[in-house]
Formats: structure tokens, C-alpha cells, sequence
């Protein structure tokens, strides 16, 4: 459970708010999130296709596969406050992506608040630096500058 408050956010802007656990990103996933999103690009899906022609010399995940995994690895690390009833993603200000992640490599996540913007009714705009770390690679996989409108719980007005 997150040891943030709204009242609270402002003295860990600039700050690391934690680091996931790994996650393998098996080819099962992969082929899980080609067959939902309707992206079935042979790099990703035809493993001995990849083998032979791809030059990561196998199968590696969808980009925006590896996008999709910084929301829940971020609520892993807890970065929704205590007193929030909910954060839902508001949007994303910059994405890059910097490595591939080959089918059967783990993944992290590391969270580093970077701004807060208080609205009305007590919400507030959360911030962060995501950087899906590759395990084994120097290069994460990608950075992404991410907002969360953060809806306090009923009577948390600050």
C-alpha cells in the first residue's frame, strides 16, 4: 500500500517513487496482445520467421505492448496516494522507445515523480518518468512521461 497522500505529493516531486519487480515478457504475452490489439506482425508472432530474418535474431514485443505494461507495474510500485479513490490515465506527454525486449526477457519498472498540477475539487495531476528497464540490457526498453488524474477519496479536500 502506497505511503502517499495528496496533501504529501509535493515533497516527492523529483524523487523516485519505486521500482517494480521483473516481469517476464514470455511469447505467450506477446501473442496474447497481438491477438487482442489485431497487431500480428511476423516479429512479434512467427517465432521461426523471427528466427531466421528478424536482426534481434528472434521474436521481441510489440511496442506499445511494453508501453501497456507501465500502468499496472506503476501501481505495483504504488504510486497511487492512499487517500486517492482512484487515478486514471489523463495522457502521455512523451514516449520513446530504446530497446527491443526479445520474447522470454523480464522487464521493471522505475518511477520517479516529476510534477504534480492541483485542480479543482481537490485532484491532482500526477506526473512521472517511467523507465521500462530491460534485465541484462544497458538501454531500458522505453521512457515515458506519463500524467494520472488523481480523484480523492470522499472528504480528502487538500
Amino acid at each position: 500500500m502506497s505511503n502517499l497522500t495528496l496533501a504529501g505529493l509535493g515533497e516527492h516531486v523529483g524523487k523516485e517513487l519505486g521500482l517494480s519487480d521483473w516481469v517476464a515478457i514470455d511469447q505467450q504475452r506477446i501473442d496474447d496482445f497481438a491477438a487482442c490489439t489485431g497487431d500480428h506482425q511476423w516479429i512479434h508472432v512467427d517465432v521461426e520467421r523471427a528466427k531466421r530474418e528478424s536482426p534481434f535474431r528472434g521474436p521481441i514485443a510489440h511496442g506499445y505492448l511494453t508501453l501497456a505494461m507501465v500502468a499496472p507495474l506503476a501501481m505495483q510500485v504504488g504510486i497511487i496516494p492512499r487517500d486517492a479513490a482512484a487515478g486514471l490515465n489523463y495522457g502521455v506527454d512523451k514516449v520513446r522507445f530504446l530497446a527491443p525486449v526479445p520474447a522470454g526477457t523480464r522487464v521493471r519498472l522505475r518511477v520517479v515523480l516529476s510534477g504534480i498540477e492541483p485542480r479543482d475539487g481537490g485532484q491532482v495531476i500526477m506526473k512521472t518518468l517511467n523507465t521500462l528497464e530491460v534485465e541484462g540490457s544497458e538501454k531500458p526498453a522505453l521512457i515515458a512521461e506519463t500524467l494520472a488524474l488523481l480523484i480523492p477519496a470522499e472528504g480528502a479536500k487538500q
